[in-house]
C-alpha cells in the first residue's frame, strides 16, 4: 500500500505559484510511489479555474479531497506556499516555497520552516538567505530575550524546470503567427518584458518595470532607427481597469522624458496559454528579453525564454543566477540597496536589500544589443543548450524523486491479520444413561 501524500497548494489558480505547484504535483504523481491527494488553496487575488480551462490538467481536480477536507492524518503532508503558512499536519511534513527576493526574510518565515521536517526552495539564493537570516525572539509583554530564531530544519534546492514539450525553439520557417496582437507592432526589432508591475515608486518596484520604460525612452528618444518595447504585464489581473491603470503609468513616465519623439511601447494585457507565451518568445519581431528585476526567488520566465535561442539582458543577482551563465547571457552589474518604503510590505523588509542595476550599463546594453545583435546570438544558443540539458522539467522530476527518497522515512505498513485455519473439533457424544 502506497503512503498517503496530501499536497495543499494553489494548483488551480492563474499564478506563478500555481504553475510551480502543478509541475511539482505532476512530478510526484509520476514517481508512482505515493497515493497523492490534493487540497486546493487560494493565491492572493488570482482567479481559480486553471485546471478546468486547460483540459490536460483536469486530472488534478479528480485528486482533490472531497470538500477540501482531510479524512485522516496523511503519511506525508506538503504545502506549496509562503513559509509563514506552513503547518505540521502529517506524520512527515514538507514545505515548498520559492523563497525570497531580497537578502533577508522575516522571522515568521524561519519559524514556519522550523515547523516542517524538510523544506525545499527554488534557488541557491533563497537557501542562502534562509540560512543567514537570524533574529532575536523577545517576549511581547516584557521584551525579555527568549532565544534566537534561525533555521534548524533541513533545506534542499529544487529548480523550476522548463517543460520542453511547450517551451521550445520555433524556427522562422515553421513559425505560425497566431498572435494577432503583434500585427500592430510596426517595428521589426522589439525587446520583450514579462512580469507583474507591482507596488513601488519609479525604479523601486520589484520587477523594475518603471525604470525599464524610463531607460528605454531615454536611450532611443529622437532616434530614426529604433526598436520597440513589448510589455506583457499587469498589476493584479487582466481586467480592462487594470489595463487602463498600466497605460496611465506608462504615460506618466513618458512625461518625465525631455522629448516629444519617443520610441513605441506596446502593452499585452490578458491571459495567454503556455503555448501562446512560447509563440510570443519565438515571434520574429521579438529579438530579445530584458528584465531589470531587483530580485527573484527563481525567475521562471527568464528560464523559459532561453529556449527561444534569443539574447537575454537581466540583473546579476538572485535566483536566476542558478541557470543563467554569465558567459552566455548579459548580466548587468549594480549594487545592493535597501528595499524602498514604497515597495516594502510584511515580507519585503525595508532593512533588507535587493539589486539596483547600474544605469549606464542598462543604457549601453539596450543600445548595443539592438545595434550589434549578432554579437549576442551565439551566447544565446549556448544558454539554450544549458537550459535543455540541465534545467528541464524531466531533470527536475529526477531531482525531486531523489530528494524524497533520501528524506521520507519508511512508514509502518498495514498488514492484514491472517489467522490460522483450525480443524473442526469433534466432541465425543454423551451417552444417555438411565437413572
Amino acid at each position: 500500500m502506497k503512503p498517503l501524500f496530501v499536497i495543499s497548494s494553489p494548483f488551480d489558480t492563474y499564478s506563478g505559484y500555481g504553475a510551480r505547484a502543478r509541475d511539482l504535483i505532476k512530478a510526484i504523481i509520476e514517481t508512482d510511489k505515493y497515493e497523492v491527494k490534493l487540497m486546493s488553496q487560494r493565491w492572493g487575488n488570482t482567479p481559480f479555474g486553471f485546471c478546468k480551462d486547460n483540459p490536460e490538467w483536469n486530472y488534478l481536480l479528480e485528486k482533490t479531497l472531497p470538500g477540501n477536507q482531510l479524512q485522516k492524518q496523511p503519511d506525508i503532508w506538503a504545502q506549496i506556499t509562503v513559509p509563514n503558512e506552513f503547518q505540521k499536519v502529517g506524520k512527515y511534513n514538507i514545505g515548498f516555497t520559492a523563497g525570497i527576493e531580497t537578502t533577508s526574510c522575516v522571522g515568521d518565515w524561519i519559524e514556519g520552516c522550523n515547523r516542517m521536517d524538510l523544506n525545499i526552495v527554488s534557488s541557491e539564493h533563497s537557501k542562502k538567505v534562509f540560512l543567514n537570516s537570524k533574529f532575536e525572539k523577545r517576549n511581547k509583554q516584557t521584551n525579555a530575550l527568549e532565544g534566537n530564531i534561525e533555521l534548524n530544519k533541513p533545506m534542499e534546492v529544487l529548480f523550476e524546470g522548463a517543460n520542453l514539450d511547450i517551451y521550445k525553439h520555433l524556427s522562422y520557417g515553421t513559425y505560425e503567427d497566431n498572435l494577432t496582437e503583434l500585427k500592430n507592432v510596426k517595428e521589426k526589432f522589439a525587446y520583450l518584458f514579462v512580469g507583474h508591475w507591482i507596488q513601488g515608486d519609479l525604479g523601486e518596484d520589484r520587477k523594475n518595470v518603471g525604470l525599464l520604460i524610463k531607460a528605454f525612452f531615454e536611450v532611443f528618444k529622437n532616434k530614426v532607427n529604433r526598436p520597440a518595447l513589448i510589455l506583457k504585464t499587469s498589476q493584479v489581473g487582466s481586467s480592462y481597469l487594470d489595463r487602463e491603470e498600466v497605460i496611465k503609468k506608462i504615460k506618466k513616465i513618458a512625461k518625465t522624458v525631455n522629448s516629444k519623439n519617443l520610441p513605441n511601447v506596446y502593452l499585452l494585457n490578458g491571459e495567454l496559454s503556455d503555448s501562446e507565451i512560447n509563440e510570443l518568445y519565438n515571434h520574429p519581431k521579438v529579438k530579445a528579453m530584458v528584465s531589470l528585476t531587483k530580485g527573484e526567488g527563481f525567475g521562471r520566465p527568464l528560464l523559459e525564454f532561453t529556449t527561444s535561442k534569443k539574447p537575454l539582458i537581466t540583473t546579476n543577482f538572485s535566483g536566476h543566477l542558478d541557470f543563467l551563465d554569465s558567459n552566455f547571457t548579459t548580466l548587468l552589474n549594480g549594487e545592493l540597496k535597501n528595499v524602498h518604503p514604497s515597495a516594502a510590505n510584511n515580507f519585503l523588509l525595508q532593512e533588507s536589500k535587493w539589486f539596483s542595476p547600474d544605469h549606464n550599463e542598462v543604457g549601453f546594453y539596450l543600445k548595443d544589443v539592438f545595434e550589434n545583435y549578432k554579437k549576442y546570438t551565439s551566447g544565446a544558443k549556448k544558454q539554450y543548450d544549458k537550459t535543455i540539458n540541465e534545467f528541464s522539467w524531466d531533470k527536475m522530476k529526477e531531482k525531486i524523486d531523489n530528494i524524497l527518497d533520501n528524506y521520507i522515512p519508511e512508514f509502518p505498513k498495514e498488514i492484514k491479520l491472517e489467522l490460522p485455519k483450525l480443524n473442526k473439533i469433534q466432541l465425543p457424544k454423551l451417552e444417555k444413561t438411565d437413572g
